[in-house]
């Protein structure tokens, strides 16, 4: 192999790792926002690992984090704002990546 070869196969690596830990670290925020919804929406136990599951499932409607803000918006009315669920996806996937840093 040339070095350009061993660069190429290096970038192509480093953008699957990064791809990894981006996708790793929006679960682990999409799961801290199910708990911190389901807290406000006064869901327990059995409930709120189902809503946990809900908010989850709804990252994957389309690219990007927008079906996640209409889910939590449309379902947390009256007891939190867009802006307060924004600042907390922001606030959760920092704490995501630092986890996932710590971890190696």
């Amino acid at each position: 192999m040339t070095t350009f070869d061993d660069r190429e196969n290096a970038f192509e690596a480093k953008f699957a790792h990064d791809a990894e830990m981006a996708f790793k670290a929006n679960a682990r925020r999409n799961k801290a926002l199910g708990h911190w919804a389901a807290g406000l929406l006064g869901k327990t136990g059995d409930a709120e690992g189902a809503y946990v599951l809900e908010v989850i499932a709804a990252d994957f409607e389309e690219d990007g984090d927008e079906d996640v803000v209409r889910k939590l918006v449309k379902d947390l009315a009256g007891k939190a704002d867009e802006a307060t669920v924004r600042a907390k996806m922001v606030e959760f996937l920092h704490a995501a990546q630092q986890e996932l840093m710590k971890q190696g």
